[in-house]
């Protein structure tokens, strides 16, 4: 198993993960958590894995300087194109995650490291280079496919074989992660490196609503409860994504 990257499916990721109310939903959690806890200040902010930077983007527009790092050329040249459009500035890094410690040599304020791990061979190597990315007194946020709602997902369709499997990834064109993470096995890793500050869902209900329920919701109904439920201990270990704010030890 390889790291997997999107240089053939940038516009099929667009759609799929940031279009329609899974996309709003979800940056409107990360961004909630975020106000929680960055201090009105312009912060050095490195987006590993940036995607078509949306998250960066938005970071931008609230005066932070921001590095985006990506290994795909498709994705970063949407990127570029949508600071462009916002006439927005950043510095962009073609580059695996691997490659970031020889390239950067200050560690940063704030480091986003969203929906990253679960496309990696192995997703506990990047927590070290995570760390020394990180500044003592920094911020890790850190968003990842939740292995537990993937199988109540398995679970509520009745693909018990795909269970009794644990197969979990999808093939071919599939956005579904190679490998969805077991938040314990997760915190476990992070123990003694990091301190959990705070952990939200990322779509606890949303996904699991009948289709011509989703259809008729209103997104800004589906955005008010989708943060108020977003930690609620009974839900918020349902969301397709967690998403823990963690600083370092």
């Amino acid at each position: 198993m390889h790291d997997r990257h999107f240089d053939q499916l940038a516009s099929r990721f667009a759609e799929k993960i940031y279009g329609g109310a899974k996309g709003a939903i979800r940056l409107a959690v990360l961004q909630a958590d975020l106000k929680e806890v960055l201090p009105e200040r312009p912060l050095r902010v490195l987006d590993i894995g940036a995607g078509l930077g949306h998250m960066s983007l938005w970071l931008a527009e609230h005066g932070h300087q921001v590095t985006l790092a990506e290994p795909s050329a498709p994705m970063l040249d949407g990127a570029r194109q949508r600071f462009a459009d916002a006439g927005q500035r950043a510095e962009f890094i073609q580059a695996p995650w691997q490659d970031l410690p020889g390239q950067l040599q200050q560690p940063y304020d704030l480091v986003l490291c969203h929906a990253v791990l679960e496309w990696l061979a192995e997703p506990a190597a990047i927590l070290p280079v995570l760390h020394q990315l990180t500044r003592a007194d920094g911020w890790l946020s850190l968003a990842f496919y939740n292995k537990d709602a993937l199988v109540y997902r398995n679970l509520l369709k009745g693909h018990f074989r795909k269970l009794r499997k644990a197969h979990y990834a999808g093939e071919g064109q599939s956005l579904t992660p190679q490998q969805p993470l077991d938040p314990l096995e997760l915190a476990a890793l992070l123990d003694g490196h990091w301190h959990i500050h705070s952990q939200s869902g990322v779509r606890v209900f949303h996904d699991y609503m009948p289709v011509e329920f989703q259809q008729r919701a209103e997104l800004l109904d589906l955005l008010e409860m989708e943060l108020a439920y977003r930690r609620h201990p009974t839900f918020a270990g349902l969301g397709r994504y967690l998403h823990w704010l963690c600083r370092p030890l």
